[in-house]
């Protein structure tokens, strides 16, 4: 039974194992956020390079995620808060339609950029471990913070605030 549980362990380690970053999203900061060419939700490209120079939070969600339902409403409240101090806030549906992403995206009354991320791309470039997952990329295209799950309000606004007041 112990030699089973070893070579088990050994079997599935690399499946959420990040390497030697880290375990999630959290280990990826100082390095330069990936660019994936992506499509948004109504069929135009769309590229991370296109917001250099302001702060992107960008929100691995699915529809069919609780926490994620519950969290996207106050990223929304943030972009109308923060869009005009250079806060970009990006939803990259993970592994959906394009026409599933944008009703769900429609019915919360979403108004910022929704990408589709049909093959989790980006939840693979970030580690993710699960949805939500949130990146904080700088002015500058480098990782600033990585949160695997669910963030509140505040915690939001605390992650972008310091990064939205340098110049």
């Amino acid at each position: 039974m112990a030699i089973a549980v070893v070579v088990l362990l050994f079997v599935l380690a690399p499946l959420f194992g990040s390497g030697s970053r880290g375990a999630g999203p959290a280990g990826l900061a100082g390095e330069t956020a990936p660019i994936i060419a992506l499509h948004d939700d109504r069929g135009a490209a769309v590229s991370l390079e296109t917001y250099r120079n302001n702060v992107v939070l960008m929100n691995l969600w699915a529809t069919w995620c609780p926490p994620c339902r519950e969290e996207l409403p106050d990223l929304q409240r943030l972009f109308a808060m923060d869009a005009r101090k250079g806060l970009v806030v990006i939803g990259v549906d993970e592994g959906e339609s394009p026409q599933r992403a944008g009703a769900f995206a429609q019915a919360l009354g979403l108004h910022f950029p929704i990408w589709i991320d049909p093959e989790q791309s980006y939840g693979r470039a970030y580690d993710a471990l699960g949805f939500p997952t949130t990146v904080i990329v700088g002015r500058n295209g480098k990782i600033v913070r990585g949160y695997d799950g669910a963030l509140t309000f505040d915690e939001m606004r605390a992650a972008v605030t310091p990064l939205l007041a340098r110049e």
